[in-house]
């Protein structure tokens, strides 16, 4: 039984069940230490979050672990870490004195520039990362990054946090969420302590913030974060955030603020294309010590295409089974043991669907949408298509371009436009793609 992988999958299967704050706080610094039959000794890091999860978040661990290990009698035990010694104001001054690091936050050790799989749909956003992980301050500053849930911009920010410190023990680095953030303001105000808070943040070398959309409609944080921002700008010290969205699309935020954000530069991460996909399940098969087979990664990377942490999921489940039973991973044991996970998506959107749904309703054929035709007749549903490629199927510009006959994916983008735009003004046009969109997902 491999004890490390077990406990990969139910940590993410408790991830995807929880908002990301309230995985952060109470299971990301647990460790599971033993498993004995249907015995787990789990460690946490004090009494405070063992009554925690105890209360609020044990029947979501049980029915997790219960999954995972196919058991129905599991007994769950509890270690607290032993509290480490007060350090003495002497400790303190000699350690900052040898220089040692300061660090606000914890990096996830999975997370790094090595085991991050580039493919056309993070090129960029990579590139960017690594040029303000080499050159802090000078490259790209603020570096903004946005995309969909689980599309990797922890993973780039935790890798640019490694680097930093692999190179620079000594930086001072801070990585939290913007609710971390606004809940430590809270606390610090209610405490009278505003200036230690002002002061820890503002002399940082390096601030990560992931989720910076959620500052939204909260003034007293605005307002403080605007004024950390500034001190570390002006100081040439590394600011990196990450949003659900581009800056111009979060709502409830200072005008200020969103041109601060929009200052330096601004990188998307989209749906990574199959290739892509089946080179991450690949390198996290690898790193986990999975034997995945070839029809089987592919078959997962078909299945899952718009969700990096699901299909990470999907994999570590599949490899826990294979290790709790000791059976090979198949096609079969994928779709038996995912089923959970396949039949609770909506049916699966792809190109080819597409294309033969839109064929047929504008009675026209598939090779007339390839092809470099440029009559309206083909003009406008192969317009309509690569539209519904790309917010339907959640396929890549690339992906969608080469799909089409090897257009260059700024023909993806025009077309994409040019329907947008078409739907606001014509009724008839925006009733064809609503009924497209309906055939498709039945």
């Amino acid at each position: 039984m491999d004890q490390e992988r077990v406990w990969e999958e139910i940590l993410l299967l408790i991830e995807n069940r929880m908002s990301k704050q309230g995985y952060d706080t109470w299971f990301s610094q647990s460790k599971l230490l033993s498993i004995d039959g249907n015995r787990l000794v789990i460690e946490v890091p004090s009494k405070f979050h063992r009554d925690w999860i105890k209360e609020h978040h044990w029947n979501t661990l049980f029915d997790v672990i219960k999954e995972v290990t196919k058991r129905s009698d599991i007994e769950i035990d509890f270690f607290v870490q032993p509290q480490q010694p007060k350090k003495t104001q002497r400790q303190v001054k000699e350690e900052k004195k040898e220089g040692r690091e300061e660090k606000i936050g914890l990096f996830e050790r999975k997370y790094t520039f090595n085991n991050f799989v580039v493919g056309p749909s993070n090129q960029f956003a990579h590139a960017a990362a690594k040029a303000v992980a080499d050159a802090p301050g000078r490259a790209y500053n603020p570096l903004f990054i946005y995309s969909g849930v689980g599309l990797g911009k922890t993973h780039l920010v935790n890798a640019i946090g490694h680097h930093i410190q692999s190179r620079s023990p000594r930086t001072k680095v801070a990585y939290l969420s913007s609710e971390q953030f606004t809940n430590e303001l809270i606390n610090k105000m209610s405490h009278q302590r505003m200036e230690e808070f002002r002061q820890k943040y503002r002399n940082m070398d390096i601030l990560l913030i992931d989720d910076i959309q959620f500052i939204a409609g909260k003034e007293r944080t605005q307002e403080e974060f605007f004024h950390t921002f500034n001190t570390l700008y002006e100081a040439q010290k590394q600011i990196v955030l990450t949003s659900d969205r581009q800056p111009k699309e979060i709502p409830d935020i200072e005008e200020r603020l969103r041109s601060r954000f929009e200052s330096g530069l601004i990188s998307d991460i989209q749906a990574p294309d199959l290739e892509t996909r089946i080179a991450i399940l690949k390198k996290k098969a690898e790193f986990w010590g999975i034997r995945l087979p070839d029809d089987v990664a592919e078959f997962l990377a078909s299945m899952m295409k718009n969700n990096i942490r699901e299909l990470e999921g999907g994999l570590v489940k599949l490899g826990a089974v294979s290790s709790l039973t000791n059976t090979e991973i198949t096609q079969e044991l994928a779709q038996n043991e995912l089923k959970y996970l396949l039949d609770s998506r909506e049916k699966v959107i792809t190109n080819e669907l597409v294309q033969k749904i839109v064929a047929e309703v504008f009675g026209v054929k598939i090779s007339d949408l390839k092809s470099k035709r440029r009559t309206k007749a083909v003009v406008l549903p192969r317009q309509v298509a690569m539209y519904l490629c790309r917010n339907q199927a959640g396929s890549s510009l690339p992906e969608i371009g080469t799909f089409f006959g090897g257009k260059d994916h700024s023909t993806v983008i025009h077309a994409c436009k040019v329907i947008e735009e078409k739907k606001e003004k014509d009724p008839e046009l925006r009733a064809r793609i609503e009924m497209l969109i309906k055939q498709l997902k039945h």
